[in-house]
């Protein structure tokens, strides 16, 4: 079996192939934009610099690895950019899955094809919605959550119009260790960790600290998805989370107190977003019945991995 891993060497890439190269027998080819860093995945990983916004160069690229099973990770991932360049997200999220479905549709191939949602597609959900089901309205609220709608239907019309087995699903916020900055965990682990290094005075800004999220360890979600591509069906779209909500408060908490330094909470105006859900989690159980998965990385031991992270790339 050859996977090929679309944004493998970003986040949740770097985690699959890890995974899939650990956990498996499968050969791993992932995609990464021209220029981007390779060097902290496997070296089993075979990796290629291309930007999967040219269709010719896309259709060529399948031609030549002939995957077996297509992760579709790469895209622009954080909501506070879709707001300052709205097209720019729309066009890379949207152009590069379809490049891809177009592409397979030329060669005349089938292999199996994860797209991935996002938890954001749900929008502004209402108390009486929650937990959030597959069937749930979705009414995005930023631009990225209409790019991810976008792919998700995207992924949908190719099944339904072509027969490509698309499986898509909607992960939940999911955390851990080698994740950007620009999201909320990283955001407190890396200002704790300069703290500590003394590069930092003992303060962390933040934002909205109300609202509450469906948190899962990064290595829980990348394992859902395997298992999404192995044993869920086709035409199938599934959410892949806790179900437990958590305050962002709580995590911030739980992140303070594996520092044994005293640190002071500022409110930051500046990462304030135009519009937030104040509360989202999901109901997995289609997912779990589908293929067996739970998560199994405590929450507390998630948030300990992503500390211990930057305290390392602040001491390199």
């Amino acid at each position: 079996m050859r996977a090929l891993i679309t944004g493998v060497g970003g986040f949740a890439g770097s985690h699959l192939s890890d995974y899939l190269l650990n956990q498996t027998d499968w050969q791993v080819v992932g995609c990464v934009l021209p220029g981007w860093d390779c060097s902290h995945l496997d070296r089993r990983v075979t990796c290629l610099e291309m930007d999967l916004r040219g269709r010719e160069a896309v259709r060529a690229m399948l031609e030549q690895v002939t995957p077996d099973v297509i992760f579709h990770l790469a895209a622009q991932a954080f909501v506070p950019v879709s707001w300052q360049d709205p097209w720019d997200t729309l066009e890379n999220n949207i152009r590069a899955e379809a490049n891809i479905l177009d592409g397979l549709v030329k060669l005349g191939a089938k292999p199996g094809v994860m797209v991935v949602g996002s938890n954001e597609e749900y929008g502004l959900v209402r108390p009486d919605e929650l937990p959030l089901r597959e069937d749930s309205p979705l009414r995005p609220n930023s631009p990225y959550a209409v790019s991810k709608v976008a792919q998700d239907f995207l992924g949908l019309s190719y099944f339904l119009s072509h027969g490509l087995p698309v499986v898509r699903v909607r992960p939940f916020n999911h955390i851990g260790p080698r994740q950007a900055e620009g999201f909320v965990a990283p955001a407190f682990a890396k200002q704790i960790a300069l703290i500590e290094a003394g590069q930092q005075e003992p303060v962390i800004r933040v934002g909205n600290l109300d609202v509450q999220r469906d948190f899962s360890d990064v290595r829980d979600v990348v394992r859902a998805y395997h298992l999404a591509v192995t044993r869920g069906q086709p035409g199938q779209v599934y959410n892949i989370g806790s179900g437990q909500p958590r305050a962002v408060k709580a995590l911030l908490e739980t992140l303070l107190s594996l520092s044994a330094m005293p640190i002071r909470v500022e409110i930051d105006p500046a990462r304030m977003r135009p519009s937030d859900t104040p509360v989202a989690y999901c109901d997995a159980s289609k997912l779990r019945a589908a293929t067996g998965w739970e998560p199994r990385v405590p929450f507390e031991q998630t948030l300990r991995d992503v500390l211990d992270d930057w305290r390392v790339r602040i001491n390199k």
